[in-house]
């Protein structure tokens, strides 16, 4: 197996990097912001993919041609096999998103919505190099693959790169958007409701609910810049901006890890389930964080998600690998509280990244348990399609190592919308109301970039 190279290059912050390739169609970056420890060492940067793998509609393309082959079939062809050099993570493979309808195509589910055509279903570019960010070594790197031409090139573009990089690179102010929802607060009060209706009846014991709210793109306003506010205000581990084309852009600031798999076969997922505000008061906001570990309602939707995870890492896992290290740890983020658990698992031999995501799809934690009876109730209940939000970002790399991310926390930017979305999880001791602020709160900042916090609603009552 042959060896990707890692080049070092004089330090600059991820900010810098990411102002210098505002406008690149292809860009892709995996974003750790804010503490560092313990999932937010490296940030990933690729552009100029080799190959671009889309679905739309359905459809699987392979850099603009349609395909026979299967999206993540076609993927597994892709990626190219040789051994990461060891002072990165990542040097090169596949990065990109699958949406919450790519998701429901897997467990054979239709939809009453009507997706948006400037949104695809299914991104996945194959990168032959990538800038890699140390944050905790305040180390960079350009890493790749490939024959001793094809680092020649990419070594003198990323000097190019580097030579046009401004440090702290004013961020150009951005519009005002208003924003509409897809139903007026009465209506989600009511979903919530009709949702604590199928728990009582027998259908589910859980189902995540959510909204979508969407305003006009004003002409001009440049995604990256409104990313780089993004990450300003709500630094996440697992931040990602993809740059898919010139008309679709993905702005995460995710703070939750889906499914990663390491080069021993171990595989670890960290459902986030239960939110509280944080307060700016250090004595409350204790006191919020601790209320948040011992609320029944909480905890009960964060255990149920764990036995769902449990279920989907079990049907590729070794008999008796399926473990539970950490169960109701509350984190800490920029602007809530959150109950995390993890889930752990040995991945049987013969099976790879690619058969992880096929078996894990869309996340438990944005869809609910028992899934698929959650993921009809869901298509029932809410408004509009979900789009890219509850869907993955992932990288696969060329050592078979993957990492991915929830599309929770995120905005996407068409040519001419830019839409937000936040729910959350509901189980038999939901309040409707409660469940409605829960919501508003994980949308806020979001809206607040664009100066929008009323959040209308179509019909608002």
């Amino acid at each position: 197996m042959s060896v990707g190279y890692a080049h070092e290059l004089p330090w600059r912050e991820a900010e810098d990097v990411l102002a210098a390739l505002d406008g690149e169609p292809w860009l892709a970056c995996l974003d750790s912001n804010g503490d560092i420890a313990p999932r937010g060492r490296w940030t990933i940067i690729c552009r100029d993919p080799v190959h671009v793998v889309t679905v739309r509609a359905g459809r699987c393309f392979l850099d603009g041609q349609e395909q026979a082959t299967a999206s993540l079939e076609l993927l597994r062809n892709l990626v190219p096999t040789f051994r990461c050099p060891v002072e990165v993570p990542f040097a090169g493979g596949a990065i990109g998103f699958a949406d919450y309808r790519y998701g429901q195509r897997h467990h054979g589910l239709g939809t009453r919505h009507v997706p948006d055509p400037q949104q695809p279903e299914f991104v996945g570019g194959i990168y032959d190099h990538a800038i890699v960010l140390d944050r905790q070594a305040r180390r960079a790197w350009l890493a790749g693959y490939g024959t001793a031409e094809i680092q020649a090139r990419h070594w003198r573009n990323v000097r190019h790169l580097w030579a046009r990089i401004v440090a702290a690179a004013p961020i150009a102010p951005i519009p005002p958007v208003s924003f509409v929802a897809d139903c007026a607060p009465t209506a989600y009060r009511q979903a919530v409701s009709r949702a604590r209706d199928y728990i009582a009846a027998g259908d589910i014991f859980q189902v995540n609910i959510t909204s979508r709210m969407w305003g006009n793109r004003p002409a001009g306003l440049s995604a990256m810049s409104v990313y780089r506010a993004l990450r300003q205000t709500s630094a996440a581990p697992f931040g990602a901006f993809l740059s898919c084309g010139h008309d679709f852009a993905l702005l995460s600031a995710s703070p939750e890890r889906f499914v990663a798999l390491d080069l021993d076969g171990n595989v670890s997922t960290r459902p986030i389930k239960g939110t509280a505000p944080r307060d700016p008061d250090p004595v409350r906001d204790r006191q919020i964080a601790q209320d948040l570990r011992l609320d029944e309602k909480e905890c009960a939707e964060n255990l149920m998600i764990v036995d769902l995870m449990r279920n989907d890492l079990g049907q590729l896992a070794r008999i008796g690998s399926v473990r539970v290290p950490e169960l109701f740890n509350v984190e800490h983020f920029t602007h809530v509280h959150h109950l995390v658990s993890e889930v752990q698992a040995t991945l049987l031999p013969g099976h790879d990244a690619i058969d992880l995501l096929r078996a894990t799809l869309p996340p438990g934690s944005v869809t609910g348990a028992p899934k698929h009876r959650a993921m009809q109730i869901i298509d029932e209940l809410e408004y509009s399609a979900r789009g890219p939000y509850c869907g993955v970002v992932f990288r696969i790399g060329g050592d078979g190592a993957m990492d991915s991310s929830v599309i929770i926390r995120t905005l996407v930017m068409t040519r001419d919308r830019i839409c937000a979305a936040a729910g959350g999880g509901i189980t038999i001791l939901s309040d409707p109301e409660r469940e409605y602020d829960e919501m508003r709160l994980k949308v806020a900042a979001l809206l607040a970039v664009f100066g929008d916090t009323a959040q209308r609603g179509s019909g608002d009552d």
